[in-house]
């Protein structure tokens, strides 16, 4: 893993409001989902944005795709070969992306769980890497329209990542084994949560939707025939247009931690 980022400037905090200023780049970001793709379908635009603005991500993937196959024309496709095929795919999106680091946690596909060990286990790179800022996923959706059911393994990494985030990640004596580590308690300040059913920040991605799409293009054994360019500029029309945006992403943001201000006013770091 990459040496331990600097610290830089904490970024000013959003009102959800129509033609409101979206929230500036935060510094140090981290992105966790369960499947390699996952972060590309949703997130892609803003971290694309936000990289080219400065911000170190670092992408935490919980499996490695490896039962993302239903490849009947491949009989000798098997999961240990799948699960490399998606890691090279997913690094080769990150690099299109600008992420700074990519992890694999290389739990079971398909049969995750919120599971303590996996609690501990974000709650070590949480504490590890100390972002300002984290993104997941919302795991109290379990239907998007008439037509998906959110994946279980989806469900499961954004309730692990949430319970890591809050209490355990700035909780000192949850986890202990974590001090002997040397891995301190640390509060991230801001969750931006995808796929939320009310979602109040929206982050315009006109300039970083090509981008997105080259990213997910990198996921050859995932999109097959898909056109994968209209899907992506619809779904991000979507998002944007009752905002008088062209394309855009939406996230429910908790804000954790709240900025203090000295008597001019002005924000300071806390």
């Amino acid at each position: 893993m990459a040496d331990q980022i600097q610290d830089s400037a904490i970024p000013e905090r959003a009102i959800a409001k129509k033609n409101s200023t979206e929230p500036a780049p935060p510094s140090r970001v981290m992105v966790v989902h369960a499947h390699p793709d996952d972060q590309e379908f949703t997130v892609a635009g803003t971290l694309a944005k936000w990289a080219r603005a400065g911000s170190e991500i670092i992408s935490v993937i919980i499996t490695s795709g490896d039962a993302g196959s239903n490849e009947k024309t491949n009989p000798t496709m098997t999961k240990e070969k799948l699960a490399p095929l998606r890691e090279a795919e997913q690094r080769a999106a990150n690099r299109v992306l600008g992420v700074h680091e990519t992890i694999f946690l290389r739990y079971p596909d398909g049969e995750l769980e919120p599971t303590l060990q996996l609690r501990r286990d974000l709650t070590r790179l949480i504490r590890k890497y100390k972002p300002d800022a984290v993104l997941s996923g919302d795991p109290t959706v379990r239907f998007y329209g008439n037509n998906y059911l959110n994946h279980p393994d989806h469900r499961a990494a954004a309730n692990a990542t949430l319970d890591a985030v809050f209490p355990s990640a700035g909780t000192r004596f949850i986890f202990t084994e974590l001090l002997a580590e040397g891995l301190e308690p640390h509060n991230v300040k801001w969750v931006f949560i995808h796929g939320a059913e009310k979602p109040d920040v929206w982050i315009d991605i006109s300039e970083t939707i090509e981008i997105k799409i080259q990213a997910l293009q990198q996921h050859a054994t995932q999109i097959g025939g898909w056109d994968v360019a209209k899907e992506m500029r619809a779904w991000a029309e979507e998002e944007g247009k009752a905002h008088e945006l062209k394309y855009a992403e939406a996230f429910r943001l908790m804000v954790l931690v709240e900025e203090k201000k000295d008597e001019q006013g002005a924000e300071a770091k806390g």
